[in-house]
């Protein structure tokens, strides 16, 4: 019996989603009523252990979820945002794609004077930049520009609060 007990525990946490009674029955070879059974029992287990997962039957549906006793520590994982180490490099790239906005990466490479691929690619990965179009030139390269992100994790409202510049005061 554990074996099946962890072949529906396998199902319902690889689905992520509500699975049908019926499929779970199928793929554990197993009529539905015992199916079911075989499912409540496991869900008491959790409970009886007071284990961070739950099983919720949602009609003719089981899905796996958490333990809502436990969602004060999920919000925490999720509110801390994650650490983004910008090199000094890549922090200059933002700058310039920041303050010359749309710009594309032979723009940012002709301030910089060096290859801005590796920098580009970080802040688009770190969600900093994203591609805001394509320029109307040979070749249509991408125009970058700063994401929502952005202006949360630098705490700016806008773009028109970020300091100004020595040419612009």
């Amino acid at each position: 019996m554990n074996e099946i007990e962890a072949a529906v525990e396998a199902i319902l946490f690889a689905s992520g989603e509500p699975v049908k009674i019926k499929k779970i029955a199928e793929a554990i070879d197993e009529q539905t009523e015992k199916t079911k059974e075989i499912i409540l029992n496991l869900n008491d287990k959790y409970k009886k252990e007071n284990r961070g997962i739950r099983i919720i039957q949602l009609e003719d549906s089981f899905q796996m979820c958490t333990n809502p006793a436990f969602f004060g520590y999920i919000k925490k994982l999720y509110e801390a945002p994650p650490q983004k180490n910008l090199s000094s490099a890549v922090l200059e790239t933002l700058a310039i794609i920041a303050y010359k906005q749309p710009v594309t990466k032979a723009q940012i490479e002709a301030i910089r004077g060096v290859n801005a691929d590796h920098s580009v690619n970080i802040l688009v990965k770190y969600n900093l930049v994203e591609e805001k179009g394509r320029l109307d030139a040979p070749g249509r390269p991408i125009l970058f520009g700063t994401t929502d992100d952005f202006l949360r994790h630098f705490g700016f409202n806008s773009l028109s609060a970020m300091p100004k510049t020595d040419n612009e005061a």
